[in-house]
């Protein structure tokens, strides 16, 4: 890889050359390493270390201690976090299991759905991280499997990109709702379903006792399923691929 210049905390210099992509650099053929460290050993240590204590906690020094090289090494690969974070994504998305085989557009769409909502909940920074903006290549193949699933129906381009963000923003916002649940009863110390009640019993009772929200007060009564959220998760799905099948007749 090209050398970088040596920066200054986690974000190097600025300088007046045209800006070259992460991946158009990662693309290009480097030369003999002079150490071990290649950027899929970077990608891996980052994502542990936000795995386990979040993306706030990935700083270069600290990758560079958790990898044992010096604190500049990363930069030969890597302009800052901002760059790393880019990596830390493409590697998490490259884990997806895109070449599954699947039957129809219906299917591939499902399968994508789940296997993104398993990847968030695996890797909850991702949440934050991975934007329908981000462009890296394995964040790509996602869009690239889905519309080759729809290419066959008939559905202008506009369209298979509405069709998709329909799903994966069905996607992303479920997943953000699982991932703030579980944010709140870590920070408040409740295990489970039961204890997240118990902890807003005093505000729901009043609000509840206002009269003014009856059918949420009948949910209340009557859901069996307040706790398991992957058959929320279907049946959200499933509404969401019953409806694009019958809007456009797939």
């Amino acid at each position: 890889m090209p050398a970088q210049q040596a920066p200054t905390g986690d974000t190097p210099a600025g300088d007046d050359k045209p800006q070259i992509s992460l991946w158009e650099r990662l693309d290009r053929p480097a030369p003999a390493p002079r150490t071990t460290l290649t950027p899929h050993r970077i990608a891996e240590a980052a994502v542990a270390i936000a795995d386990a204590e979040g993306l706030d906690a990935v700083t270069m020094r600290r990758l560079a201690g958790e990898l044992g090289v010096a604190p500049m090494a990363a930069y030969r690969y890597v302009s800052g976090k901002d760059e790393l974070i880019e990596l830390m994504v493409d590697h998490v998305y490259g884990q997806l299991p895109l070449d599954a085989p699947s039957e129809g557009w219906r299917d591939t769409m499902r399968g994508l759905a789940v296997h993104l909502r398993a990847m968030h909940l695996a890797h909850p920074w991702t949440v934050r991280a991975a934007t329908p903006f981000s462009l890296s290549p394995n964040q790509l193949a996602v869009p690239e499997r889905a519309f080759a699933a729809l290419a066959e129906h008939g559905l202008d381009a506009d369209t298979t990109m509405a069709v998709f963000r329909t799903v994966t923003g069905y996607v992303h916002g479920s997943v953000a709702a699982e991932v703030t649940l579980e944010t709140l009863r870590r920070e408040r110390g409740w295990s489970d379903g039961d204890q997240t009640r118990a902890g807003l019993a005093s505000r729901m009772s009043w609000l509840m006792g206002t009269g003014r929200y009856p059918s949420y007060q009948r949910y209340l009564h009557e859901a069996t399923r307040k706790d398991d959220p992957d058959w929320q998760f279907a049946t959200g799905l499933d509404c969401v691929l019953d409806g694009i099948a019958a809007h456009f007749g797939l």
